[in-house]
């Protein structure tokens, strides 16, 4: 009944977080109604994201020329502190807080069992490499693992400790500013301000 276009896009868009079959129905025939000279903007906006590189060091997207991020290139930034996050969107809120000038680690999304993912031990391992290579005390002064307050980052968060133990002098927690249960991404700055001075 659908053309073979139409059901490609919704086959592609289905398995995007948030959006089931009908919503990428929905998305592909508003798409159509919007006329060619949208879809070519959007074409070419997903083109651009080929541009997009993966920063190998903390893991967060650039497109700068070199290889590494603006934030890991950033020399006037603390060298010696760590702050693991999920996702690059808490990232992007713990920066609008202008609280924090050290560096990072995007974990990934984690799983409610509290068991890493391979890849996500191999990112682990880099910071591990990172920290043995360059620090001249041999340990990072302070990891902050910045996990959401839920029961499922609470156990994260503590599996991430027993394998960074021995490779930070200390290893922070945010403050409960943020409500248990609540996420980073979707806190206010002010929140995470006081999240990150009331860290523990």
């Amino acid at each position: 009944m659908l053309p073979e276009e139409i059901k490609k896009f919704i086959d592609e868009f289905e398995k995007l977080p948030s959006i089931g079959p009908r919503q990428a129905t929905r998305l592909a025939f508003k798409l159509i109604s919007s006329g060619q000279s949208k879809l070519s903007d959007l074409s070419s906006a997903i083109s651009g994201l080929k541009k997009v590189k993966i920063c190998p060091r903390c893991f967060f997207v650039h497109s700068e020329i070199s290889a590494v991020c603006p934030i890991c290139s950033d020399k006037s930034r603390i060298n010696d502190t760590f702050m693991i996050i999920e996702k690059e969107t808490d990232l992007m809120s713990i920066e609008r807080t202008k609280k924090y000038n050290g560096k990072y680690l995007v974990i990934g999304e984690l799983t409610k069992s509290g068991v890493l993912e391979s890849w996500q031990k191999l990112r682990l391992n880099i910071l591990k490499k990172i920290i043995s290579d360059e620090m001249k005390d041999e340990k990072a002064k302070e990891i902050i693992i910045a996990l959401n307050p839920t029961t499922y980052g609470d156990l994260n968060s503590s599996v991430i400790e027993k394998e960074l133990k021995d490779y930070s002098q200390k290893i922070s927690r945010l403050g409960r500013g943020i409500p248990t249960g609540g996420e980073i991404e979707f806190a206010d700055s002010e929140t995470l301000s006081h999240s990150l001075t009331r860290r523990e």
